[in-house]
């Protein structure tokens, strides 16, 4: 059976919807990581459909089987959620022989904050996409430590996130909070 179009675009063989390689987005500017809103279920899919791109490609189980087998699909997934948690002010620490990696603030994360941190965020779609991404395709250590990185920050920003962002987060990333 031939690969889906994700899986090539994971394998840098094809592009998205626009013609974008995993490349290409990986290297948008952090502003234009902000100003763009077709690229995150391309890096993040999920079987559902999108309610911002049509255009967004659709998670199968043989992709989510394809993400769990293949160690290198799930390294491509780990750079692309590297480039978001540097957009949020965010950096992994995955220390050898740890068995979760920490999510922590990184030193740019209070100018990082002003872009993404506010009430009723896009962004705040976006880290539930990308929790709930990492869970399936087989990086569930990745997105517990992230929703514990997120917990400490709705600790700080309670008013900002709320109650109901922060259900959705936890619900995104069992076992993470």
């Amino acid at each position: 059976m031939p690969e889906s179009h994700l899986i090539l675009f994971y394998r840098h063989q094809g592009t998205d919807h626009r013609g974008r390689s995993l490349v290409d987005i990986r290297r948008l500017s952090l502003e234009e990581l902000e100003e763009t809103h077709d690229f995150i279920q391309w890096l993040f899919p999920l079987p559902e459909p999108s309610s911002a791109s049509d255009d967004a490609p659709l998670l199968s189980q043989a992709d989510i089987s394809l993400f769990k087998s293949d160690q290198s699909l799930r390294a491509e997934l780990l750079l692309s959620f590297g480039v978001m948690l540097r957009f949020f002010g965010l950096a992994c620490r995955d220390e050898a022989g740890a068995v979760t990696p920490e999510i922590v603030r990184a030193a740019d994360f209070t100018e990082r904050r002003r872009i993404w941190l506010y009430s009723h965020s896009h962004n705040f779609l976006r880290i539930t996409r990308i929790l709930r991404a990492l869970s399936l395709l087989g990086c569930s250590a990745h997105a517990v430590a992230f929703g514990r990185c997120l917990d400490g920050i709705y600790g700080d920003f309670r008013d900002v996130v709320g109650p109901r962002t922060i259900a959705f987060w936890r619900s995104a990333a069992p076992g993470s909070i």
